[in-house]
Formats: C-alpha cells, structure tokens, sequence
C-alpha cells in the first residue's frame, strides 16, 4: 500500500482528498501546513506528497525546496487555488512533479498519483539495479596469501600500472580485477570486460577495436570496440593466454601507442585505457611454444597478482561459507541456515579443484538439499554427489 502525505491548511480540503484517495486503497497522512508537513516528512518515507501552495509558516515552494534537498526522489504534486501559469511553471522547475489548480478534477489528480508512483518504483528498481551492477563483492579471507593480495591492491589501485592477474580456474581472478578498478582513479569511468576464451579467433580483433560498416560481410554498421568503451577507465581482458597472435600484436600496438584503429578503417583513434589482464595459462610457457608474445607479456605484467587455489587457503574456508550462506538464503528469501563445525571440518578436507566458485556452488547445494542446519553427513551425501 501506498504512503501519500497530504499537505494543506484547508481542513475540508485534507479531509476531502484523504477520503478519495483512501477509497482508492492509498495509505493517507494529514498535515496542516507546511512545517508540519515538513517535519512528517523528515520522520517517515513517503511514496508522493500533495502539497498547497498557499500556507502559513512554510509555503508549499518553500517545502518543496526542502523536501528535495532531504529526498528528491519522492514525487511532490503541487495543488493551489491561487496559482498563476508563472506559479505553475516556477514550481515546476523547483523540481515538483506537477501542478494541478483546485478545485482539482478528480480523474486528473488519480492519473497524476499513480504516474508519480510508477516513476518513484521505477527509480527504486533502478537504485536496487544499479547496486547490484555495480556492487563489487568483498575478498573474504585472511590467509597470508589474501592478506598479501589485499595489500598489493591498496598499493597499486591508485596508480596506473598495467596488471597481470594469475590463478586457476574459479579463484577469483575477476573479483581482483573489479577491486583495482574500484580503488582506482578511474573508478567513474568504465570496467569493461572482454572474455577471451569466449571469443571466436576471427572475432575477437572487431570486439576489443570495433569496426567500420561494411568492412566484412556481417558489418551492416560501424561498431565501437572494447578499448573505445573502455576510454578513461580501465579494460579487463580475461584469460588472455587464449588471445590469437595477430590480436596479441594490435593489443601491443595500443598498449605502445595509446592508438588503435578499428576493423576496415584507416583512422588511429587515442584511447587512455588502464589495462588489467587475467590468466590461468604460465604464459612464458606460452611464449617458449611460440603461443604468446614475450614483448606483449612484458607490457602486460608490470605487476604481477598471483591468486591461491582454495586447496592453499583452506584456512579461509569457513569464512567463506559463511559469506555464501549469507548471500544464498538472502536471494532464495529463506531463514539463514546453520552448519555444523564438523561440516566445516569435512569441507576443509574435501580437493577443490573447481576452487571458489565450486565451493559456492556446494553451499548452495547443501542450503538446498539439507534440513534446518548443515551437518557433516549432508557433506558426505552432496558434496560428492553418488552415482
């Protein structure tokens, strides 16, 4: 149900309003002017005001001004007996959501409310959205290793030192990545991300420099790669040891240069991209097999941030679960479940070789298929599933 403050010095007024918009299912609040109404609206969320314009003490202009400094997502729709087309408009570029003259038309004043509520849900989900997409998650451990890695972060975050992020499959390699970028002076601009193990060989040079309309058969329009989108920020290229030879030479070039020039085009395009790169491949290995440029690794690992298996840092797995039991029954809207230290103990034996993101997945197994707590005969039943 819906929360609407009504602000208005006329009680008949308020007492009309409050009855109609009531019968329509909203939940009504009075104020007789507008300091009262000031104060309800800094004790209490509102999801629209309807407010005077005309009020001793704080006028409805005035409440507007504050209102907006203390929460300017609630919609506020202005309502005078008294108002000019210079009022209307001087309201409404204070930031009200509309104006509507008394005595108002009832079907109008409906329509305004419920636009003004799917405008203040809509930026809800939009707040809620933007959290979760950019939300980065925190590095749960307090191994040395992770202790070490932390540290490197703060250290190097700031600066723009070109990083190569080195792990095993599922350690955590991303999240170190997010976290530099997040520390980072850069931190307004972009993360843009470039997978590119999941990239075709053929492809992955029009991905990361785009290309111009026609330049190849399915180029029906210009495209702008991953480095232009990435300009002012910073470009994660994760699993690079999987990038093709000639793609590794343009990636030089840019690194070199600060230049890249799209697919077909013949235009040098500056980007200022800090570049954070990710591996699960020993890439002088690579480079002895002729797989990898050694000139290319040399830009690319400045600083080199090594990543543990979990196998290394069982110590931090109780920490861990408790992260990912959190998270789990949070998202599954379920009562946080417990797990016994004897499950703990079993889990910390188990051979990660899928390493953290295996681990998640085991904990949201074990949430899904164990009773009211976790025991270490629910381990031993799912962890290892039997065939």
């Amino acid at each position: 149900m819906s929360n609407i403050l009504i602000i208005d010095d006329e009680k008949a007024i308020r007492k009309t309003l409050s009855e109609i918009l009531s019968y329509e299912g909203y939940k009504i609040e009075e104020a007789g002017d507008g300091e009262e109404g000031l104060k309800k609206f800094k004790e209490k969320a509102y999801d629209v005001v309807l407010c005077d314009i005309k009020m001793p003490k704080i006028d409805g202009l005035e409440f507007l001004d504050k209102a907006n400094e203390l929460n300017a997502d609630v919609p506020v729709i202005m309502i005078s007996g008294h108002g000019t087309i210079e009022t209307a408009v001087e309201a409404v570029k204070k930031g009200a959501y509309d104006y509507i003259a008394k005595p108002p038309d009832l079907n109008r004043l409906l329509i305004t409310i419920r636009n003004a509520l799917d405008k203040t849900n809509l930026v809800t989900e939009a707040k809620v959205l933007r959290r979760k997409v950019t939300r980065v998650d925190e590095m749960i451990g307090q191994s040395p290793a992770i202790v070490k890695i932390k540290d490197t972060i703060e250290k190097v975050a700031p600066t723009d030192a070109r990083v190569l992020v080195t792990g095993e499959n599922g350690v955590g390699k991303e999240l170190v990545a997010r976290w530099l970028h997040e520390k980072s002076n850069r931190n307004k601009s972009p993360l843009i991300e470039v997978n590119c193990a999941a990239i075709p060989s053929e492809l992955i040079e029009s991905e990361l420099f785009g290309h111009e309309k026609g330049s190849f058969t399915s180029a029906v329009k210009q495209r702008i790669g991953k480095f232009e989108q990435a300009h002012g920020g910073t470009l994660f290229l994760d699993e690079i040891g999987d990038m093709s030879l000639s793609a590794q030479a343009k990636v030089l070039r840019a690194l070199q240069e600060g230049k890249i020039t799209r697919v077909g085009g013949d235009k040098d395009i500056s980007v200022d991209v800090r570049v954070i790169s990710a591996t699960n491949k020993d890439l002088l290995a690579e480079v002895e097999e002729k797989q990898f440029r050694l000139d290319l690794y040399h830009r690319l690992s400045v600083i080199i941030i090594h990543v543990p298996s979990l196998n290394d840092r069982k110590d931090d797995i109780p920490l861990l679960v408790e992260k990912f039991l959190d998270d789990i029954c949070q998202e599954y809207g379920i009562a946080r479940k417990a797990i016994d230290s004897d499950a703990i103990e079993a889990l910390k034996s188990h051979n990660w070789t899928g390493n953290i993101r295996e681990l998640r997945n085991v904990v949201e197994r074990l949430i899904i298929l164990s009773g009211k707590s976790i025991s270490s005969s629910d381990v031993s039943n799912y962890v290892i599933p039997r065939k």
